[in-house]
């Protein structure tokens, strides 16, 4: 694939939700966003300057069931934060919310913390850093599987059950 083609980023992410309370006051309460555009059953929500990737659509479906977890579906989104600091305060913000929240995970790459909005749908604040060249370099991105280090002992069983892979340049 020319990488001109290449993904680069979501536009945005849609939330299809039964209702649009609670959700709505906790994405603008809780995490900033603010309403930028409406159209039926669908809101739309920017954070920061707002655009591409920066957008959250609320679309409300009555009758809509809580999402679940199988083939072919998005198990959460994820959403960056540049550094410990800021996210130790989106911590410390969510929390004071009432709204149950992990623990700051270490995850090699990135620290991330999780947490439900109260549709259910499952969210992720990630720090920007240290970053996946932590452990190799740029130009060595996606040439070869590499895992944390708390999966390395696993490898060899990791490695037996991957489909196989074709790239063609």
């Amino acid at each position: 694939m020319p990488v001109g083609q290449a993904i680069r980023g979501l536009h945005s992410v849609t939330l299809k939700e039964a209702g649009a309370k609670p959700t709505t006051p906790f994405i603008t309460e809780q995490m900033g966003f603010r309403v930028a555009a409406s159209d039926g059953d669908r809101t739309r929500f920017a954070v920061g300057p707002g655009g591409s990737g920066a957008w959250l659509d609320l679309l409300i479906e009555p009758g809509a069931g809580r999402g679940r977890v199988a083939v072919g579906t998005i198990h959460h989104v994820a959403w960056r934060t540049p550094d410990a600091d800021q996210q130790h305060r989106w911590w410390d913000q969510i929390s004071q919310s009432g709204t149950p929240i992990s623990e700051i995970i270490d995850r090699f790459w990135f620290h991330s913390i999780y947490f439900r909005e109260p549709g259910g749908v499952l969210f992720e604040i990630a720090t920007d850093g240290p970053g996946f060249t932590a452990d190799e370099t740029a130009a060595e991105l996606g040439t070869q599987l590499v895992l944390p280090p708390w999966l390395e002992p696993r490898r060899a069983e990791i490695v037996k059950v991957l489909p196989p892979l074709a790239v063609s340049l």
